[in-house]
C-alpha cells in the first residue's frame, strides 16, 4: 500500500500512516514497523510504501517516491 504519514512518536515509537486513496485510510503503526527498514524516525507528510500485518496495522516501511507511487511527474521543461 501507499500513503504517507500522519503523525509519529519518536519515544513511543507510536505513528499513524494515512492511505493517499480517495478514502485515506488510516492505520497504526505495527510494533516495530521501522525495523529493517532505512527509517529511524519519521516526519509528517513523509510518503512511504506498506503492507498490513494479522491486526491490519501497517508495518514494513519503505521509502515512497513519486515513481513508486505511480503518480504522474511533471514533464520536464
Amino acid at each position: 500500500m501507499q500513503g504517507f504519514v500522519k503523525s509519529y512518536d519518536p519515544v513511543t515509537r507510536d505513528g499513524v500512516i494515512i492511505t493517499d486513496t480517495v478514502d485515506m485510510t488510516e492505520y497504526e503503526l505495527a510494533p516495530g514497523a521501522l525495523e529493517g527498514s532505512v527509517f529511524r524516525m519519521l516526519r509528517p507528510g513523509q510518503r512511504v510504501v506498506f503492507d498490513l500485518d494479522g491486526q491490519q496495522k501497517a508495518s514494513g516501511l519503505r521509502l515512497g517516491s513519486e515513481v513508486d507511487m505511480n503518480t504522474d511527474l511533471p514533464e520536464a521543461s
